[in-house]
């Protein structure tokens, strides 16, 4: 006669000696303890599991983490007509960079840019020349450039 499972299952609690007496043996079930004393062994029976499963999240982590290339250096570039000179920018005093930065003059044209919104209106931003927003580089204007000046 052949038996069902080949597996061994206790017949007595080993912490306790009472008797265990189960209807169906499933997998996440202590074989060797009974009811009673399976609830307090739960730690011991899940914590190698729980351990192997934090190391390999820490190790994949860190494999991760070391296969990211670092990023470029910042490379901050100035226009050659930028207020902010190299000897402005050696000193040290934020009152005088600020007395140094010279104010928007009167002889400077404010245009509007002009350009057709989606509502089909030219676009009211006050641009600085007769050139486009930086939402509609590119488009043509709607109205003749002497409408897009704007009078001071």
């Amino acid at each position: 006669c052949l038996r069902r499972s080949a597996v061994y299952k206790p017949k007595f609690c080993c912490e306790c000696g009472n008797k265990i007496v189960r209807l169906r043996w499933r997998p996440w079930q202590s074989r060797m303890f009974c009811k009673a004393c399976a609830r307090h062994f739960r730690r011991e029976r899940f914590a190698p599991a729980i351990v192997v499963v934090v190391v390999m999240l820490v190790g994949g982590y860190i494999v991760g983490r070391s296969r990211v290339p670092p990023p470029p250096p910042l490379i901050i570039e100035r226009r050659a007509d930028s207020p902010l000179n190299d000897s402005a920018s050696g000193q040290s005093s934020g009152a005088s960079l600020i007395a140094s930065v010279p104010t928007a003059s009167v002889e400077d044209d404010i245009y509007t840019c002009g350009a057709r919104t989606k509502k089909g209106t030219p676009c009211s931003r006050r641009v600085h020349g007769p050139v486009r927003c930086w939402q509609h580089k590119g488009m043509p204007a709607m109205l003749p450039q002497e409408k897009l000046r704007v009078q001071q």
